[in-house]
């Protein structure tokens, strides 16, 4: 071998001495890079979110809210952020899809989730500018931070809002990323997407935006609760500004137009608390929807059958006369239900202030209703064959070895027809009434009719000695005016979610009876009576048939009066939280005062009954009344001890 040969293949030898360490050197490089691919990969989506389905990336992450809506679509009011309805870009103005686009994505329709050229842009604007002046997130990557990520600004959190966007891209189409963008988007003010805070904004649906509010609103995304400060909106003009300017270097409006939209004033609407009056029956209906609902949507609209007149009516026809009267009389409270023939609930006054108390005395308050409660008692006695010309002796009598009742006049009137005992509202015969037919019949009645509470059986039941509350008895005098016919008070009428998906509806039923037709025609003559010559004279509306019934439960703790007239069952209640006395304050006094003021105003714009009021008693029943009378008075009296028969007073009784 020559020395050069020898030469060539010692370096030979060399080089492949070198190559395991060569070779060893990559593949370490290799498992090195691996591992930092592999940390880093791990690092940027290890615990991403996984991508939800479309229906969830519409709901998730919502706060509870909800409208309340009257028949007629208007507004009442709101419990917590405004959502407003669904919209798509085809049911808008073309200018308000195109200021959030020009504002925050010009190549939505151009990228898949991910619009590189947007982020070099803006790297370049921030770097020129020495600070944050522009960003790069398409509307896809805003969905995934505002829905799946925390705001905070990190590079682990970016590469995942890039990679979520473009799974987005791949499962939606434009048209739904737009959709729900538009929808889910926070603007400040309480308000989430397009139609929330053109109502939070504007007290108006985002169909009917300007290019002004439109261009308005395309500049909140970017720091909404900053931008939407009422105090100083400077930096959202100076943002709209960049918004139409966008507009017009895109096509989407002329210059002209965008320098209009800017000087035109933007009127917004003004803060409007809630109104103490519907905070009662906010609560009331949000408890309702538990028992209607499985689960109530985050974003239910609740139609409801509130009158708002006849809500804001009664409230002050309640406080005008406590606030006259309450004090002299220490009748510090009150609460009125307005129930429509077809079971609508018009108004309900839980009390004077919801502000100083949310206690709804019109539906979590158990009261005594007195007198109010013998309405059950006579009707379940004209079940059992009694006419109001049925005699019974008003008398001392025991009804227990330890119990014998008391007139609230103090004195006996011995044999009385029943329209009068009950027209006047005597207890001793309520008493013997309710051990003649029974107890048991009494409370059965009173269930059957509508009472929802527990009833004691005992022989005081008789004079209302047990507790209920003001819509029970309400919704149970439904059944006197619909001769016969149950009533089922209701208020709410429809729940649906801002994307008009309707989750419940209520559907009409026949009424079911619970009294005969005799005996219901008979309860609504007495109960006309006690309004026409009884306690009840108070209420007596000037062109319109009223029947109704006083209630005083023991040392004037509570008083009521239920009644109807026209198309309304309406009840009202006087008492105190602290269950103390009044000074003398019985049904026949303030309540009835009060009823009265409501009704009115209630019917005023309603024709007067052609029957006259309150005199409503065919000639063959007054005949049949006369009849019974003579009949059972001559038993009566021979029953009875000789005595002369007292006369009742002249209709001014005051239970």
């Amino acid at each position: 071998m020559t020395y050069r040969a020898d030469l060539e293949h010692q370096k030979w030898r060399q080089r492949r001495n070198w190559r395991p360490l060569i070779l060893s050197a990559l593949l370490v490089i290799l498992l090195a890079g691996a591992g930092f691919g592999l940390f880093g990969w791990n690092y940027l989506f290890k615990g991403m979110p996984t991508l939800p389905d479309k229906e969830t990336l519409w709901t998730m992450g919502r706060s509870s809210a909800i409208e309340f809506r009257t028949s007629d679509n208007k507004l009442l009011l709101r419990r917590g952020p405004f959502y407003g309805r669904a919209v798509s870009a085809q049911t808008l103005p073309d200018y308000v899809v195109n200021a959030f686009i020009a504002g925050e994505d010009k190549r939505f329709y151009k990228h898949d989730g991910v619009d590189t050229m947007a982020i070099f842009r803006a790297m370049f604007a921030n770097w020129e500018a020495g600070s944050t002046v522009q960003g790069g997130s398409t509307l896809t990557q805003q969905i995934v931070k505002n829905l799946l990520l925390t705001p905070e600004q990190t590079l682990r959190r970016k590469a995942q809002e890039m990679r979520l966007a473009l799974e987005i891209e791949k499962r939606l189409s434009k048209d739904e990323i737009l959709a729900l963008y538009l929808n889910r988007i926070y603007l400040g003010n309480r308000a989430y997407g397009i139609d929330g805070a053109a109502l939070a904004y504007f007290d108006k649906r985002a169909t009917e935006l300007t290019l002004s509010e439109a261009s308005f609103l395309a500049a909140l995304p970017k720091a909404p609760t900053r931008l939407s400060q009422e105090n100083d909106l400077s930096a959202a003009r100076t943002r709209q500004k960049y918004v139409l300017d966008q507009m017009v270097s895109a096509g989407f409006v002329s210059a002209e137009e965008a320098a209009t939209a800017f000087e035109t004033e933007i009127s917004f609407v003004d803060y409007n608390p809630e109104d103490p009056t519907l905070g009662y029956v906010a609560d009331y209906v949000s408890g309702q929807l538990k028992t209607l609902l499985p689960k109530v949507p985050d974003d239910a609209i609740v139609t409801i059958t509130l009158s708002p007149d006849l809500q804001n009516m009664a409230s002050e026809k309640l406080n005008a006369v406590l606030d006259e009267k309450g004090t002299t009389l220490k009748a510090r409270n009150g609460a009125i239900m307005i129930i429509d023939k077809s079971g609508r609930i018009r108004a309900m006054v839980g009390g004077r202030d919801y502000q100083t108390s949310k206690f709804n005395r019109a539906v979590q308050a158990m009261r005594q209703p007195g007198s109010a409660f013998k309405a059950f008692v006579y009707a379940a006695a004209m079940e059992a064959g009694l006419t109001p010309g049925t005699v019974r002796v008003d008398e001392k009598t025991w009804i227990t070895k330890d119990w014998a009742p008391r007139n609230y006049t103090g004195r006996y009137y011995g044999p009385v027809m029943l329209q009068d005992a009950f027209a006047h509202s005597l207890n001793v015969i309520a008493a013997k009434l309710t051990q003649e037919v029974g107890q048991n019949k009494v409370i059965s009645t009173a269930h059957k009719l509508g009472l929802g509470t527990d009833l004691l059986s005992v022989p005081s039941i008789a004079l209302g000695s047990d507790e209920t509350t003001l819509l029970d008895l309400t919704r149970a005098y439904g059944a006197f005016a619909l001769k016969g016919k149950r009533l089922d008070p209701y208020i709410i009428e429809k729940v649906e979610d801002s994307r008009g998906e309707i989750h419940y509806q209520r559907k009409p039923y026949p009424p079911a009876s619970v009294l005969t037709e005799r005996a219901a025609e008979n309860m609504d003559f007495l109960l006309r009576r006690v309004v026409s010559n009884g306690s009840g004279w108070r209420a007596q509306l000037e062109n319109h048939v009223t029947a109704g019934k006083t209630g005083t439960s023991q040392n004037w703790r509570d008083a009521w009066f239920i009644g109807y007239a026209g198309n309304y069952i309406t009840g009202v209640w006087v008492g105190n939280d602290d269950n103390t006395h009044m000074n003398k304050v019985t049904g026949g006094s303030l309540p009835a005062e009060i009823w009265k003021s409501v009704m009115t105003e209630a019917l005023k714009d309603v024709p007067a009954d052609t029957e006259t009021p309150n005199t409503q008693m065919v000639v063959g029943e007054m005949a049949r009344a006369r009849a019974d009378f003579y009949s059972e008075l001559s038993s009566a009296f021979d029953a009875a001890q000789p005595r002369q028969m007292a006369v009742l007073p002249g209709g001014r009784a005051a239970q």
